[in-house]
Formats: structure tokens, C-alpha cells, sequence
């Protein structure tokens, strides 16, 4: 019995363990309560900017709000940050962007093509560049049997309209 007692912690030893268990627990909730109400209100500021027409391309594809943020050093400009799931064969019809726009592929490969330019296929792991006002004639899933990913990242003026259809 000796030999047990010495390894076991004292109750006042256990104390803080518990406590920390309990709070981390506490704030978890606080969480996951407050977070799906502050995803919303992100969707709703940056949703309306980012198309000026409900259909993009196939019924597959989403378009999801990160994050957008003013850019302090730079008066009058605002990064968004998006994710743009493709489902197999998706695509988006022809547009423009406001801002500059960087994108980086993240799943599957994305097959795009700027106003002037050749049709280039980007893979995981790769970004590609497109300039303010720039016609993107095509921006779509390489794959038709795989889903595909991008994160855009847009700098563009506050309250600019991000991406605007090509009729």
C-alpha cells in the first residue's frame, strides 16, 4: 500500500488539473455556441460582394466567406478571403473581379484562362495571379469525376462589388 500511496497525487494536487479541464471545457461551449452567429454575420457582409447575379455556373459549386478585413495601412481597401469548392465538372461562368486577386489551388487541379491568354491548368500547391478588371473567361474544375478547391484572396476598393458576371 506504501508503494501506491506515493504515486497517487493528493486531491489539492488535483485541483488545478480540474479546474483547467473545466474551464477549457467552459470556453469550448462558448465557442461552438458564438461561432456559427459569427460565421453568419461574416457571410452576410461579404456574400453580397462577392456576385451580382445568383447563377454562377453549375449547381455544384460554392462560393464560401473566410474572412474580409479593412487593410489599416492601406486607407479605403479591404482583403476578402474566400474558398471556391467546384464539384467534378463545375465551373464559373465568365467574369471580372474589383481588386486584385490571388488564387492558390488546394484540392484537385482548376483549369483557367484570362481575356488574351492560353488556357493554363494550375494543380495543388500551385497560385495564379489575375489583375483588376481582368475578363476571367474561364475558371473551371479540370476534373469531371474529382472535386476541386481554391482560396481567393481579393484587395480590392471598401464597398466594391468583387466579382461581376460577363454577359
Amino acid at each position: 500500500m506504501a508503494a501506491t500511496f506515493g504515486l497517487s497525487p493528493s486531491t489539492t494536487e488535483r485541483r488545478p488539473f480540474y479546474l483547467a479541464v473545466i474551464a477549457g471545457l467552459a470556453c469550448a461551449l462558448v465557442i461552438g455556441r458564438a461561432l456559427p452567429s459569427t460565421m453568419d454575420a461574416i457571410s452576410a457582409i461579404i456574400e453580397p460582394l462577392c456576385a451580382s447575379s445568383t447563377s454562377a455556373g453549375s449547381t455544384l459549386d460554392t462560393v464560401e466567406p473566410i474572412s474580409s478585413h479593412a487593410l489599416p495601412n492601406v486607407p479605403g481597401k479591404r482583403v476578402t478571403i474566400v474558398r471556391v469548392f467546384y464539384g467534378p465538372g463545375g465551373f464559373t461562368r465568365a467574369h471580372r473581379h474589383a481588386g486584385s486577386v490571388t488564387a492558390y489551388v488546394t484540392k484537385g487541379e482548376i483549369r483557367s484562362q484570362l481575356a488574351g491568354g492560353v488556357v493554363e491548368v494550375f494543380k495543388a500547391g500551385q497560385s495564379f495571379f489575375e489583375p483588376p478588371g481582368a475578363v476571367h473567361l474561364v475558371s473551371a474544375n479540370a476534373s469531371n469525376t474529382e472535386p476541386a478547391e481554391l482560396i481567393a484572396v481579393f484587395v480590392a476598393d471598401e464597398g466594391a462589388q468583387l466579382t461581376t458576371f460577363v454577359e
